[in-house]
């Protein structure tokens, strides 16, 4: 696993390859790319590189450092995945100095349940204490406003 690590260093995140990624992925398909980078500038975010500091995969934590965090976009890119390298993602994630401590991490994922199970999260146990307010859409543009 040497060939690969992780960083939570915001200097060297490459917004390129990860505006490409989350702004086709199934949770954010469409999201501006400013709406993108005031999202990064302000959460405590982490990438996975290669040896020669390439950008293959990102996970962005939006926290207060005390008390909550919300886990977020994370991927590894396609060509890179089935290597561990999630698996060393959510361990540094949940092994930053700036979330231990803190009362409640939560996230929300369609299909990698397994995954995060492996590092302590589960499933809420009183849903009903969580309310949402859900827009779906807000990323996608209506024809009404190309006039």
């Amino acid at each position: 696993m040497d060939e690969f690590r992780v960083s939570s260093d915001p200097s060297e995140l490459d917004f390129s390859v990860i505006y490409s990624f989350i702004s086709t992925s199934y949770w954010a398909q469409g999201i501006p790319r400013e709406t993108l980078q005031k999202a990064i500038d302000n959460s405590l975010c982490f990438g996975v590189y290669t040896q020669d500091n390439q950008q293959v995969g990102f996970a962005r934590l939006v926290t207060d450092k005390a008390t909550f965090a919300y886990l977020a976009d994370v991927f590894i890119d396609q060509a890179y995945r089935g290597k561990g390298l999630s698996k060393r993602l959510i361990e540094a994630v949940t092994m930053h100095p700036e979330v231990q401590g803190l009362r409640r991490i939560v996230l929300a994922t369609r299909d990698a349940h397994g995954l995060y199970q492996q590092f302590g999260f589960s499933p809420l146990d009183d849903p009903a204490l969580f309310m949402q307010i859900v827009r779906p859409n807000i990323y996608q543009k209506h024809p009404e406003e190309h006039g």
